[in-house]
């Protein structure tokens, strides 16, 4: 059975070019373009992955990590995606329990290896 992922991103470029990846990978993808759909997106598709941006309109990615991790019975993986060069915001991400953070622009194949690794 295919693993499925959910991009939540606003920037539809780069949700473009990881669907394609992703999908040329083996994996089922569904995408969101900002932070509230994403956690509707989260409850109605249980994705076995999340990557995750930061800074989105409606709700952040912290709103949406927060959330996640508060409300959820079963661990959701979760990779945060960000052009923030800030150390305070990977630490903090780190705090909620994400298991990856990919500071963008990102070659595609380090994404690629860090989805392996985590599903």
């Amino acid at each position: 059975m295919k693993k499925k992922i959910l991009i939540v991103d606003d920037d539809r470029e780069i949700i473009e070019s990881i669907r394609i990846a992703l999908e040329a990978a083996g994996y089922d993808v569904v995408v969101s373009f900002d932070g509230d759909q994403g956690l509707i997106m989260v409850n109605k598709e249980k994705p076995d992955l999340v990557i995750l941006d930061i800074m989105m309109p409606k709700r952040s990615g912290f709103l949406i990590l927060e959330t996640l991790r508060q409300s959820h019975f079963y661990p959701i993986r979760v990779i945060m995606i960000t052009a923030n060069e800030g150390e305070r915001h990977k630490a903090y991400a780190e705090s909620l329990g994400i298991d990856g953070y990919i500071r963008k622009p990102f070659p595609i194949d380090v994404l690629l290896e860090l989805i392996k690794q985590t599903i």
